[in-house]
């Protein structure tokens, strides 16, 4: 099993003195040394307008990345799909694939918050058709294999369009972040990988073994063979009762101050695709530091998390993507807990990450 690094560069936060240019800057060099210290990936969120998150443009910060590193895959988590033309995000994320010499994982979604809609005039109720219809576009588009194709849509109409340069990867790893069915429907008709956050996962199917049940299922149905299966997970070690109580308040902070602003809540104003939401806003509005388990975040210290991680490895999933940054916990404390895992967690499984430290 693998591990990334992985953010949505959170700082919707009450009292907040740290501004989105010094995150942005913390994000980035969390990532180089992500790098250094033998993670897989990175994987960063796309958000605007700090309605939860600072970093809007995802692929400018991984082109950055990409250029002073080697080994590291480089991912958006999300690209916030409906929100930008297929063909533009199609050529961005191929130039990054050439550029890094294939290390792109390109990963979608349609998002959650419709303040991040709304000055792009988009429509936020009508978006799981709009996401659909771009991925099956970016599918056309990246396999063309250099010809010039058509497209005539509902959301998109366009002719004799061939995009330039082409990805390296044949084909360009792809996923879908999932918290719904229609997503894990969609990843298994076109063939795309998927990525589950476990408390989504818990609240909506039960867990991460039911949700990759589910989605090889659908799999099979569409002729698909299943793709690779990802998870990401909240991460904070702790020691004594007082780092515990720490770790516990910042998660909760992040849920009360970040989450529930930007998820939709309301089930008269909820679009359709969305009501699973407003049960997990329910939820979230109720949860106590006591109440965080494994279902949502890896706490405690490297024994324990290797515990919960054996699960989450013999639940299917190949890679877990970790949430250290999360609720304005300090840059040079993400560093240490980052390195922490990577020398006490990560041995315990087989991947990459073991050739590269016996490399270093």
């Amino acid at each position: 099993m693998e591990f990334g690094y992985f953010t949505l560069s959170d700082n919707h936060y009450e009292n907040n003195a740290r501004d989105a240019n010094t995150f942005v800057s913390d994000i980035t060099a969390e990532a180089l040394y992500a790098d250094q210290i033998g993670m897989h990936s990175a994987w960063i969120g796309e958000h605007h307008f700090n309605s939860l998150g600072v970093l809007s443009s995802p692929e400018l910060v991984l082109g950055y990345i990409a250029a002073r590193t080697k080994h590291i895959r480089l991912a958006p988590a999300v690209n916030v799909t409906p929100l930008h033309h297929p063909i533009r995000v199609a050529e961005q994320w191929a130039t990054l694939d050439l550029l890094s010499n294939g290390r792109v994982d390109f990963a979608a979604g349609r998002g959650y918050d419709s303040r991040e809609y709304a000055p792009f005039k988009v429509d936020f109720g009508n978006n799981q058709s709009i996401f659909e219809e771009g991925m099956e576009v970016l599918q056309k588009l990246w396999s063309a294999e250099g010809k010039r194709i058509d497209h005539h849509g509902k959301h998109y109409q366009f002719e004799d369009v061939r995009i330039t340069p082409q990805p390296v990867q044949k084909p360009l790893p792809v996923y879908i972040g999932s918290f719904s069915k229609p997503s894990i429907e969609l990843a298994a008709r076109l063939g795309y990988g998927l990525i589950v956050a476990p408390f989504a996962a818990a609240m909506s199917y039960g867990g991460l073994r039911q949700v990759t049940d589910l989605y090889n299922e659908t799999c099979i149905k569409h002729g698909r063979k299943p793709g690779r299966m990802m998870c990401s997970y909240f991460c904070h070690f702790y020691d004594n009762p007082q780092q515990e109580k720490a770790q516990r308040e910042r998660q909760i902070r992040y849920y009360k101050e970040c989450v529930i602003p930007a998820f939709p809540s309301d089930p008269k104003t909820a679009p359709k695709s969305y009501l699973y939401f407003v049960d997990m806003v329910q939820r979230l509005h109720k949860v106590k530091p006591e109440d965080l388990t494994e279902n949502s975040v890896l706490l405690g210290n490297s024994e324990r998390i290797i515990e919960v991680l054996k699960k989450v490895e013999a639940a299917g999933i190949s890679e877990v993507i970790l949430y250290f940054n999360v609720g304005l916990k300090p840059h040079s404390q993400v560093k240490e807990e980052m390195d922490r895992f990577m020398r006490e967690v990560a041995p315990n499984f087989a991947g990459k990450h073991i050739e590269r430290r016996k490399a270093a």
